[in-house]
């Protein structure tokens, strides 16, 4: 099939959009590429569509899990299969995956990119039959990026490995600097470029300088029909707005990482269904939701980076209809931008003192640990040493750099399990020992290839059919998993922490120093630049652009500094009118004041009788005390 016939076939759609046809087209004549396509602009598409073309497996890495899972999800209901390998899965289950890969017919590997410092998916993925490497959040890769991920610079070991397969490199956000950057680290051959243009002509961007930002929230809310989103920056404060709207009669709820799934999931779709009208996040949310007709998008506190705030407000309007993206903040808010920021940037010794806390948390001793994964609970981590949060995650990811460790999102994975042992060795246990029976029956009833692969369980189901209690299944689960009849991985919600070396002592530890450096000047750019963006009055969409080296934009008309520009011009035309009509009156007639502005035709009261006093102090216009004339 064509491309176009798959877009039409899986997607429904009769055509593309701009710029996805050239896309495919270079990746299709296995030309290296990049393309910056906004938020919302179908990034997908360019490495789904080609990848069904051709025969093969496309291998996509991507830094975010539930976006994976969600994207997995997609193409299955599409009926295409699709795998995706990420932190939290066991070995034996990651073997059978990559297996399916080799010999089945998957036409897409979804990879988190720490997955890739494993030599045993390298060395698989050296036996499959690959058509395209896609890279998706591909700044990701460039530590001038406002994300920098240090497990992406493993992504170029993929081309030793298939140096004649193309790679295409997707994101929304990403500055001419990043862009190079990017292109280099991939090792790209006369790359491809392709930049749709970050102007946005149906977002209206407005910065409010607002002391009481709930009575602002209020009036935007009231203001702007339909759904909302509303970022602020922790947990506490998602519950906190939320119940102020609802007090306020504005239908709201909270979202963060920290609720349980099911809440997290329910909340998620009584938005998208428009049964919860304004959802109070933090940046968790968001990422991947296909809502088109988001009508405003608001920021209660300074963002980290314009890249950031791009991307988030980017999720108001992708239907095209005027839509805001507003921005509340004051001189406190930059104030504590700067302190969060800065203060929470680690030194060499707070680098140090963390990963001596991990070695100590997880009871490693030096040389041990390599390969290991772990559940790892941060707050409960910071809490034990009293340490801060923000410097603890900035210090992880300089520990990710130096290639100490990975950390993978918080992100669900369900109860796996699958049987280690023949048919025919389940059967007989089953008849000597009577008291697994039933939970086995039960599995091998709802679960089909339970012998051929790690299948989903859920523990409270099985409960209820076998009629025993919850901690009872995974007592059952456990025991059979010590006498290696099954494989069993029990289900977690908190973030995944590997190590990719073992744990070195203090002597032998070391910190980039330089590179330290080098990341807190770019975080202090990033600060700059959005306290900038909100106290510049230049047009915001004219500063957005430039930011991200689009020099000649022209004025968006539509975000609040351009409003305050047009109301300044009308007034000034309002104001030559009045004088105009004012003197024309005057020219036939003295008049008194009460028939002066009783006959002038244009503006209010108010404003006609401004203008009679200024030409009066100009001495363009005289009064006896009675009457006004020339």
């Amino acid at each position: 099939m064509t491309a176009i016939e798959i877009l039409q076939k899986y997607w429904g759609h009769q055509a593309f959009r701009p710029l996805q046809q050239d896309i495919i087209s270079a990746v299709l004549e296995k030309k290296d590429s990049l393309a910056l396509l906004p938020t919302g602009g179908g990034k997908s598409i360019c490495f789904q569509v080609p990848a069904l073309v051709n025969e093969g497996i496309c291998i996509v890495v991507s830094p975010l899990i539930a976006l994976m899972k969600d994207q997995v999800e997609n193409l299955k209901a599409k009926g295409i299969e699709a795998i995706a390998i990420y932190a939290g899965m066991g070995k034996r289950e990651i073997d059978i995956l990559l297996d399916n890969c080799i010999y089945g017919k998957i036409k897409f590997l979804y990879l988190s990119p720490e997955r890739l410092l494993s030599d045993l998916v390298r060395i698989r993925i050296s036996y499959m039959n690959v058509n395209l490497i896609a890279v998706d959040e591909a700044h990701c890769i460039s530590q001038w990026g406002y994300d920098f991920r240090p497990p992406y610079q493993q992504i170029a070991k993929l081309r030793e490995i298939h140096p004649d397969v193309p790679v295409l490199a997707l994101t929304a956000t990403a500055t001419e600097f990043v862009r190079k950057d990017i292109i280099e680290k991939l090792e790209m051959k006369d790359p491809q470029i392709f930049v749709k243009s970050f102007a946005r002509d149906n977002l209206s961007y407005v910065v409010f300088n607002q002391e009481d930002k709930y009575k602002k929230l209020i009036q935007i809310c009231k203001n702007v029909n339909g759904t909302g989103l509303v970022y602020v920056r922790n947990r506490r404060e998602t519950a906190e707005v939320s119940n102020f709207l609802n007090r306020n009669q504005i239908k709201a709820d909270f979202y963060h990482a920290g609720l349980e799934r099911d809440v997290r999931f329910k909340k998620q779709e009584e938005w998208k269904q428009n049964k919860i009208r304004i959802m109070v996040a933090t940046n968790a949310f968001g990422m991947g939701i296909d809502k088109a007709d988001v009508r405003t998008v608001v920021h209660l506190d300074l963002p980290e980076s314009l890249e950031a705030y791009y991307q988030e407000a980017g999720r108001a309007g992708r239907d095209e209809k005027r839509s805001y993206a507003v921005l509340l903040a004051n001189q406190s808010d930059v104030l504590s931008l700067e302190a969060r920021y800065i203060n929470s940037f680690p030194s060499a010794d707070d680098i140090r003192k963390t990963y001596h806390y991990l070695g100590n948390y997880f009871q490693l001793a030096f040389g041990a640990g390599e390969g290991l994964n772990f559940t790892f609970d941060i707050a409960d981590f910071c809490k034990r040493f009293n340490i801060s949060v923000l410097k603890t995650i900035s210090a992880l990811k300089f520990l990710e750099h130096d290639g100490y460790i990975t950390l993978s999102e918080s992100v669900f994975l369900p109860s796996r399990m699958m049987f280690t042992v023949s048919h025919e060795d389940v059967y007989r246990f089953q008849i000597e020992n009577k008291a697994y029976d039933s939970v086995i029956k039960t599995i091998l009833r709802s679960h089909g290839g339970a012998f051929d692969g790690f299948v989903k369980i859920s523990e409270s189901d099985l409960a209820k059919k076998i009629g025993v209690s919850y901690q009872d299944v995974i007592g059952i689960l456990n025991k059979l998993q010590s006498i290696e009849m099954l494989t069993y991985i029990q289900q977690t919600d908190q973030p995944q922490l590997q190590y990719v070396r073992a744990r070195v002592d203090m002597d032998h530890f070391h910190v980039d120093a330089k590179y330290l450096a080098l990341r807190k000047d770019i975080l202090h750019k990033q600060v700059n630049a959005v306290v900038a963006y909100a106290s510049t009055t230049v047009c915001r969409s004219i500063q957005l652009l430039n930011y991200f080296d689009e020099h000649n934009a022209v004025k968006c008309g539509v975000c609040d500094v351009c409003l305050a520009e047009k109301r300044a011009e009308n007034e000034n035309q309002i104001n030559d009118q009045l004088d105009f009509e004012i003197i024309s009156l005057l020219q036939q007639q003295a008049l008194t004041l009460d028939d002066l502005v009783h006959n002038i035709k244009i503006g209010t009261e108010n404003d006609r009788i401004d203008a009679i006093r200024e030409l009066l102090d100009a001495g363009k216009v005289k009064s006896d005390g009675k009457k006004y004339y020339i």
